[in-house]
């Protein structure tokens, strides 16, 4: 534990970068871990409240209608968080995907149930399954990977980042083999 704290010490001294980038992108992932938290929150309420006397109420399923979307979004945005400025580009694509599930749940929630053998398909399916599977389930298919794709330049590892990550790489190795010699010193001065 303590090589990693130092490691990510010696790498953030060394990091030119402004830190007012640094500091959004450290603000970035705080906002995520936060949307994470809360979503996860719902979402345990909500199936908690399945065990409730009577059977789940009916806010419960609008409470995992928001938090799943909300957790997805979150876990989406800390992964693609870098220290060179938060999400970058990919905040329009990740706005569009989270707004896209939650009108998509809500949607399929809100909507009347009253598919029946006269209703009509869309695609194929009657319209609440037609909103679950193409909206919720293919429209972020789509979207991301596209959206990764385009912005693939800017939001992966910079040379600098490899570098960064070489220097950790290089300094761990020379600590773990600075322990490795300690601890084969250790037993031969005990025996003489």
């Amino acid at each position: 534990m303590t090589i990693a704290i130092n490691d990510r010490a010696q790498a953030r001294a060394a990091d030119t970068e402004p830190s007012a980038k640094v500091e959004r992108a450290n603000q970035t992932k705080r906002v995520a871990r936060l949307a994470i938290t809360i979503a996860t929150l719902a979402i345990a309420v909500g199936y908690a409240s399945a065990f409730m006397p009577g059977g789940a109420p009916t806010w419960a399923p609008w409470l995992l209608a928001l938090g799943i979307p909300g957790a997805l979004g979150g876990i989406m945005v800390l992964g693609a968080a870098r220290e060179r400025g938060g999400v970058g580009r990919l905040a329009i694509p990740f706005g569009f995907v989270i707004v896209t599930l939650v009108v998509g749940f809500c949607l399929a929630l809100g909507l009347p149930a009253n598919e029946g053998p006269a209703s009509e398909l869309y695609l194929g399916l009657p319209l609440r399954a037609a909103i679950v599977v193409y909206g919720i389930g293919l429209m972020p298919v789509v979207v991301l990977p596209v959206a990764y794709a385009l912005t693939f330049g800017t939001q992966t590892l910079s040379a600098e980042d490899v570098e960064r990550v070489k220097r950790v790489g290089q300094l761990r190795a020379e600590k773990e083999e600075g322990k490795r010699d300690a601890a084969v010193a250790s037993p031969n001065e005990l025996i003489r």
